[in-house]
């Protein structure tokens, strides 16, 4: 199973703090850290240090914080990658360096061999005072870049060993079938360096784009709870490892954990109401919506995921017998069998009369007229 373990990187705190100006305070990064411990994450990426004095201190307790809780998660920070930067989170103590680098298309050849050696340069000053680091070097983005100049620099990161290769959609205007046939052409160049896959959800295509990217040979998923992040946000964390792991891919993370993954999900959600008004948790949020447990036409009612205490069903023209049933015994009407099968055409019926769903009210007085 070697060739199919994923890393889980959680982004929930550093994208999430792009996500409409969204602040997490120091508590509760550290009750987020908490679920993302329980649940198996490997490495929350915590912030932006660089950002401001305050961020660097907060990665700073952070780090302190895991240690002192012996916890298995690693604490990755995020900067550009220059010396400066790299400064910023040495001092933080952390391990695992998150750097993003900007490459414009146009760039002439000496000026991307003069790019790559600076980087080079910082990822040798990050290793001289940590040798153990673990790098991840981003290059924005792969919708956008020249595939020429890509290959240049996968080629010149993975013969300096870098530990992971991200490889973000930033744009998130790629479909996922663009995302699979880049991942794909690129990984075969990566060496031993592991590829991160990491799309937005400007078109709606973030978690399907994520999963492609893995399916093409990626080994690191870069999501965030409910998909938490810059403009639209990116990936969703349970919804794309949930699919991986169902397509046999291994993954630390519990996606079987459904009341811890509620309690995360409803935790985060309450902070964006809480600053913004607004719920990230509505009706058709996948599998922690009510939506996903509303039922109409019968043959869609045996559905596998969701969360909703309860299933709903709708009676209207498109019922079936099967699913009138279900209606009644979850509403605790009684009812002969042998009624059934006059039953459901009257409620059509009277559905199509009404032009609308039948209430409890209307079902009774159906079976009384029966």
């Amino acid at each position: 199973m070697d060739n199919k373990k994923i890393i889980i990187v959680d982004e929930t705190l550093r994208e999430g703090m792009q996500y409409r100006g969204i602040m997490f305070s120091y508590e509760q990064r550290r009750k987020i850290i908490d679920f993302q411990e329980k649940l198996g994450i490997d490495i929350c990426q915590a912030g932006y240090p660089p950002a401001h004095d305050s961020e660097a201190d907060l990665i700073t307790k952070l780090y302190r914080y895991i240690q002192k809780q012996q916890y298995k998660i690693c604490i990755a920070a995020m900067g550009m990658a220059n010396i400066h930067n790299a400064d910023v989170l040495l001092g933080t103590g952390i391990n695992d360096f998150h750097f993003h680098i900007h490459i414009k298309k146009e760039v002439t050849k000496d000026k991307l061999d003069e790019i790559l050696e600076s980087l080079l340069k910082t990822i040798q000053y990050v290793r001289k005072y940590k040798p153990a680091a673990v790098v991840s070097i981003a290059m924005l983005d792969i919708g956008r870049s020249d595939d020429d100049i890509l290959e240049k620099c996968i080629s010149f990161l993975s013969q300096h060993n870098i530990d992971i290769l991200s490889l973000p959609d930033t744009s998130g205007m790629m479909a996922p079938n663009q995302v699979f046939e880049k991942i794909n052409k690129f990984s075969l160049k990566r060496g031993k360096t592991k590829i991160a896959v990491h799309c937005h959800n400007d078109m709606g295509m973030a978690s399907a784009n994520s999963v492609m990217g893995i399916l093409a040979g990626g080994k690191v998923l870069e999501a965030s709870a409910l998909g938490i992040g810059e403009r639209n946000g990116i990936a969703d964390l349970y919804t794309s490892a949930k699919t991986l792991k169902d397509q046999g891919f291994s993954i630390n993370l519990n996606t079987d954990d459904m009341d811890t993954f509620k309690t995360y999900y409803e935790y985060i959600d309450s902070i964006v109401y809480e600053q913004k008004g607004e719920n990230l948790i509505n009706t058709n949020t996948p599998v922690f919506g009510d939506a996903v447990k509303t039922h109409v036409a019968g043959t869609h009612a045996d559905g596998q995921f969701g969360i909703a205490s309860e299933d709903q069903f709708f009676l209207n023209v498109l019922c079936g017998k099967q699913l009138v049933k279900k209606y009644l015994d979850a509403h605790n009407i009684r009812y002969s069998v042998n009624i059934l099968d006059d039953l459901t055409l009257n409620i059509k019926a009277k559905s199509l009369q009404l032009n609308r769903c039948l209430t409890d009210t209307d079902i009774k007085l159906l079976i009384k007229s029966l």
